[in-house]
């Protein structure tokens, strides 16, 4: 027969790790998106918390009333938010792109309700986001950010977390200056473009005063713009690299921070 008997010892170690896996699978990338049913994200959250449990070796808490362990619970929450947030941070570059991109195009009012966020997003930027989860579920970055939450019990034990609030800052500036760049670099090409496309026009209507650039211009500018997009689909794979690299070395400096 089964043996399901426990300890209270033990169930207060148990709910410690599913606070830090539930927080995680709520920011992380591809495990947070919206359009994933709500009882799938709990019972992952509660699968993995089951076998972080049977895997780790089991340790005492220690804590003087209950506002101590609520202290305890707030810190394993937020350092599974941290860890999910540093991964989630690296996938909103597409966003960006995006919004760059229909500026560009002349798509920017344009917009649709993204179902991965509920937010409001640009058409280029909702391509953008698809197609790099559709490659991190390719990729297995899925499951390296399930390794990644994993190690953190081991690196940032239950309970064991500290946050220095300058060396988090310093990575959160070192982030956004690589936030613009690789930002410009997936809408490079679609910006290249529309650069030469608007100098052509700006020679065509010196030359030809009595033909209506701005009406033929921005017809030629949304058909330019999305052949180009479509084009470019093939650079897609090398920026999502660049993407996931990006993630690794962010949730490794979060980890880092954590246990410092």
């Amino acid at each position: 027969m089964l043996d399901y008997s426990f300890t209270y010892a033990e169930l207060e170690y148990f709910l410690l790790i599913l606070v830090r896996v539930t927080a995680f699978v709520y920011i992380a990338p591809f495990f947070s998106m919206s359009n994933t049913p709500r009882n799938v994200r709990i019972g992952l959250s509660i699968f993995v918390a089951v076998l972080l449990f049977q895997a780790l070796p089991h340790q005492s808490v220690s804590y003087d009333s209950l506002l101590g362990y609520l202290m305890i619970v707030m810190k394993e929450m937020i350092a599974g938010l941290l860890v999910g947030f540093a991964a989630n941070l690296c996938t909103s570059v597409v966003s960006f792109a995006g919004h760059i991109a229909d500026m560009e195009v002349g798509l920017s009012m344009v917009s649709l309700l993204d179902p991965a966020t509920k937010q409001s997003a640009s058409i280029t930027g909702v391509y953008y986001n698809y197609m790099v989860m559709l490659m991190l579920l390719i990729s297995g970055m899925d499951s390296y950010l399930l390794k990644a939450l994993a190690e953190t019990y081991t690196l940032v034990p239950v309970n064991g977390m500290i946050i220095h609030r300058e060396e988090l800052l310093s990575a959160l500036l070192e982030f956004l200056s690589d936030y613009i760049i690789i930002g410009f670099r997936i809408c490079l090409p679609i910006f290249a473009v529309m650069i030469i496309l608007n100098a052509v026009l700006g020679v065509l209507a010196k030359v030809s005063p009595q033909l209506n650039m701005f009406a033929v211009g921005m017809q030629m500018k949304v058909l330019v713009g999305i052949s180009i997009l479509f084009l470019s689909t093939s650079m897609l794979p090398t920026a999502a690299t660049f993407i996931y690299d990006q993630m690794k070395r962010m949730v490794s400096t979060f980890v880092e921070i954590m246990m410092l």
